[in-house]
């Protein structure tokens, strides 16, 4: 059977490539993979840094296991033009930064130490997408993702499709197809068995064909008793493939889901059923490190997505993303756009050519996951280019006829090739430009911007985002205009049945290139910050769930009468999924239900405190004494929560979480550490701006640096296992606040 480990460990790196060095041992320093080749400051950095050629070498050495076995490594990822070389050989070239490669060392091994020598060019190559124009993200080099020794018989399973049909059936039906690896051209009569197995590991069904060939189909009839794949009950399945030939034996499985999903003119149906799809768009880029963490970190972003934002889908913009974070979207149930690298630029034939080969590289990697409802075959917000966009159109569709493709523009009157018309809809903001003829407007008409006579399947990709860029530490004014232009946009989507839902840019802040973003190499477009501590703006998504879920109570407003142009604190906008908000401010009691006047299709309307329902002085007037505020939400008039804002807030405690308290030591993970400086109510002191000081102690270490500032009243840290079991403890200090420790443990 095959054998598949993790080759991460005890890599030699070091900066720039010859290839006269390509087959000898060279000092550097020893690093662990995911690794990032550059590791940048927060912000205010030079991203040419990286912009360069950059070496990996690691020893395998020979095992009698390799005789007569194909032997190869696996790389997830590596950023961006990668070769790999054997013992000074060249191996493979990969020019794509965000999809597998394999390079095979069979015939190539000898006995005892053989080196394996990868260079990374983190240059922005023309010929490669997404590069040749100017881009809005950053494309960190390295090997970021994890890399794989496979060890597998000579034929063996290459990959396996996974298809259903009469999903909404008490009886199903799945169709299983093996790909069949034959890389030495073997004669060969094989078996291939396919079980198909619950959660738990039960047998559903099980069927058997001989095969000599490049693949051989399997179809099952008749299945019952099987559940759907839905958000709240994302049932998987798995189909178990064993391949049994002369040359030997081997087993690989996919893991799958019964769903249906339908992009249609009428909105988004998901197993039959209308769904209004709500979320945001999703960079894989971390602080410090970029593109280079592993499974934990990606896993935590699709958490944070579903449970904290509770968004139901996610674009990977503008790429493909980690097989952890797709693979945890489907154990949860995330829906998930996923698109081919690009922005804006479309590049010569052959850059035209490797894009298609991207289609080619994520559909058959990801074609199994159910969390993904669309393809995305069209460089984000580029150019309309007929011939090459009806190509990587016809190969999504040959490759997987079951998923409809998209192709997201900013452009009005796009030539729609896909089946889904992906709109980046931007309007909103417009009215402050010069010579602006039209009010404020959420979201133009669907026909306006496809310039089509009639209505088609119909997605908001992008909105928000560079037309009012916010910081967590931005004026209380400006972040209430934030939320608002997030609300004013769902509630379009809502209210317009022809709209299947509206994406939003994006989940959390992004180190970018020069040619954006505030100067500070950062773009402040999220509803988070990058250490994905939430903005007034998260709480727009979260407050749209059910009180069954969570119940979610948020005034936007720090709550101090001098903070807003004027003064006061009206209007105060309260998210909100309860039926009223109470506002106690001294004798003075409000009790208001949601704001369906301006947001009748939101399912939960925020709820307004303005002059509609106070009078201009019962907060009180500038000069007069500035009071606490009680907030208690009701739902069916049982109060349900309950806040408290001072009006005097100090320096009180030093708020320190870890996403999680054990680290899987062997695979060097990572947890995410939150701080916040509180006050004497537990509210974040905003203004804040003094350090805190980091120290660990046990099998870990700090990514970045050990001091940190407050921003917004709140910073972040990533801690990582040094790769030892034994307990950790961390310790976080600032001068205004008693110091917290916190015990987590390696295992």
């Amino acid at each position: 059977m095959r054998s598949v480990v993790a080759f991460n460990e005890s890599w030699t790196f070091h900066e720039g490539f010859s290839p006269e060095d390509a087959g000898r041992p060279q000092e550097g320093r020893s690093v662990t993979l995911p690794h990032t080749a550059v590791e940048l400051p927060f912000n205010y950095f030079d991203e040419k840094s990286y912009q360069r050629a950059f070496t990996y070498q690691k020893i395998v050495n020979w095992d009698e296991d390799f005789a007569s076995r194909e032997v190869s490594l696996i790389f997830d990822a590596a950023m961006a033009d990668a070769v790999v070389y054997l013992n000074g050989e060249e191996i493979v070239a990969h020019k794509d930064g965000y999809t597998p490669f394999e390079a095979r060392l069979t015939g190539r091994l000898h006995k005892g130490e053989n080196l394996i020598t990868v260079k990374i060019d983190g240059s922005e190559n023309p010929q490669i997408p997404p590069f040749g124009g100017r881009i809005d993200y950053l494309t960190y080099a390295g090997i970021y993702r994890d890399v794989w020794l496979k060890v597998a018989a000579p034929v063996s399973i290459a990959n396996i499709k996974v298809e259903t049909t009469d999903v909404l059936s008490d009886r199903k039906s799945a169709t299983v197809r093996c790909d069949i690896s034959n890389s030495q051209n073997l004669a060969f009569k094989g078996t291939v068995t396919v079980t198909l197995r619950s959660v738990d590991g039960a047998a559903i069904a099980s069927g058997q064909a001989d095969t000599s060939g490049e693949s051989v189909k399997l179809s099952f009839a008749g299945l019952s008793g099987l559940s759907l794949w839905e958000l709240d009950n994302p049932v998987l399945y798995s189909a178990d493939v064993e391949l049994v030939s002369e040359h030997g034996a081997d087993r690989h499985a996919a893991t799958f889901g019964f769903r249906t999903a339908s992009f249609t003119a009428e909105g988004f149906l998901l197993n039959g059923k209308k769904l209004k799809l709500r979320g945001l768009n999703r960079h894989q880029a971390f602080p410090y490190v970029g593109y280079a963490m592993g499974r934990s970190a990606q896993e935590r972003d699709a958490e944070i997505m579903k449970r904290t934002l509770k968004c139901n889908i996610v674009r990977t913009s503008h790429y493909p993303q980690s097989k952890w974070f797709l693979d945890h979207c489907d154990r949860i149930g995330l829906l998930v756009f996923e698109e081919i690298p690009g922005w804006q630029h479309i590049g010569d034939k052959e850059w035209q050519q490797e894009s298609i080969r991207n289609v080619r590289r994520m559909i058959e990697r990801d074609w199994n996951h159910p969390s993904i409802v669309i393809w995305g075959v069209r460089i984000n917000e580029s150019q309309d280019s007929h011939d090459f966009y009806a190509e990587t159109n016809r190969l999504a569709r040959e490759l997987d006829p079951t998923r409809q493709t998209g192709g997201v523009r900013y452009i009005t009157e796009s030539e729609m090739l896909e089946d889904v018309y992906t709109m980046n809809d931007f309007i909103l903001g417009n009215e402050e430009l010069p010579g602006a003829n039209r009010p404020r407007t959420p979201l133009r008409p669907q026909q306006e911007n496809t310039g089509l006579s009639k209505d088609v399947p119909y997605l908001i990709t992008e909105f928000g985002g560079h037309m009012y860029p916010t910081k967590i530490y931005d004026q209380e004014q400006r972040q209430a205009e934030h939320v608002r232009r997030h609300l004013e946009v769902l509630n379009a989507a809502y209210g317009d049945p022809s709209i299947s839902g509206a994406i939003g840019w994006c989940m959390f802040d992004y180190n970018t290139h020069s040619d954006f973003g505030s100067g500070d190499r950062i773009c402040y477009h999220g509803v988070m910050d990058m250490f994905r501590e939430p903005k007034f703006a998260a709480y727009v998504y979260a407050s749209q769930c059910e009180p069954s879920e969570e119940v979610v109570m948020k005034p936007v407003t720090i709550w101090a009468r001098g903070e807003r142009n004027i003064g006061g604190a009206l209007p105060l906008i309260v998210l909100t999924n309860c039926d009223e908000v109470e506002l106690r401010y001294g004798s003075l009691t409000k009790r208001l239900g949601p704001d369906r006047e301006t947001f009748p299709h939101l399912p939960h309307p925020p709820i307004v405190f303005d002059h509609r329902s106070f009078t201009p002085d019962e907060l009180g007037v500038w000069g007069m004494e500035w009071e606490d505020v009680h907030f208690t939400g009701y739902i069916g008039g049982k109060s349900i929560a309950e806040l408290r804002m001072v009006a005097n807030p100090l320096p009180t405690s030093l708020q320190v979480e870890a996403d999680a308290e054990t680290l899987r030591a062997g695979e060097r993970d990572t947890v995410r550490v939150i701080v916040r400086a509180l006050d004497q109510a537990g509210s974040r002191l905003p203004f804040l701006n003094e350090t805190i000081s980091i120290k660990v102690e046990g099998p870990a270490k700090v990514i970045g640096p050990e001091t940190v500032a407050f921003q917004g009243g709140t910073t972040g840290f990533w801690l990582q296992a040094t790769g030892e079991a034994g307990a950790i403890k961390l310790e976080v200090s600032s001068p205004r606040f008693a110091s917290q420790s916190v015990s987590l443990t390696a295992e």
